[in-house]
């Protein structure tokens, strides 16, 4: 049975794109999963990446055309450039990382809840009311989100480590059995097609 390391950041509109995708391809193969968010703009600093407000105007808007491709093609509502972007994206992550560790609810919904808070709904995914709903949405108890978050914290920060030692630079991203890696919410059905021993 294959485990997927899952490197994501709260902020990425591309994390937010992966929908269900990425759970149902981990169901299809019966492959555990452990969700490892992250900061994403330290694990730019540090493996060469560029914050999007800081890449040249052509990169920003091919950016933006291709958000806006990807979602009318998986049928996503998009808000291309959301009140409350970007914004504190630890609070959010420490939720994923304490309810994981919890048990009791669905992760990937409560990722998927986050996101969707951010790049459909107008929520700031910093707020305790928004984290709030997104943990109960996913069957997590709401007081979660005030639990643990000094182990959260530091898992968080040992994400970031580890992610770059395992040569992530982006999110969301899936590392299969620590060696086969697979960048973007493109590269899902490639990820389909390797866990089904189609890919070699």
């Amino acid at each position: 049975m294959a485990h997927i390391d899952y490197y994501f950041s709260t902020l990425s509109p591309f994390t937010y794109l992966a929908g269900n995708r990425f759970e149902e391809v981990a169901e299809k193969h019966g492959a555990t999963v452990t969700y490892k968010p992250l900061d994403i703009v330290s694990l730019f600093a540090r493996t060469g990446g560029t914050p999007p407000a800081e890449r040249h105007p052509a990169r920003q808007e091919y950016r933006l055309q291709e958000l806006r491709r990807q979602a009318a093609r998986h049928g996503m509502p998009i808000n291309l450039k959301p009140a409350h972007w970007p914004t504190n994206p630890a609070p959010s992550s420490y939720a994923i990382i304490s309810a994981q560790e919890a048990g009791g609810g669905d992760v990937g919904k409560l990722v998927q809840a986050i996101l969707r808070a951010s790049w459909a709904e107008e929520k700031d995914i910093a707020s305790d009311a928004v984290i709030r709903e997104a943990l109960a949405e996913a069957g997590f108890d709401p007081a979660i989100a005030d639990a643990g978050l000094l182990s959260a914290a530091e898992r968080y920060a040992a994400n970031l480590e580890e992610a770059v030692a395992n040569g992530v630079f982006g999110s969301p991203f899936y590392v299969v059995d620590g060696t086969e890696r697979f960048w973007g919410q493109d590269r899902i059905e490639d990820l389909d097609l390797y866990l089904g021993g189609r890919l070699g």
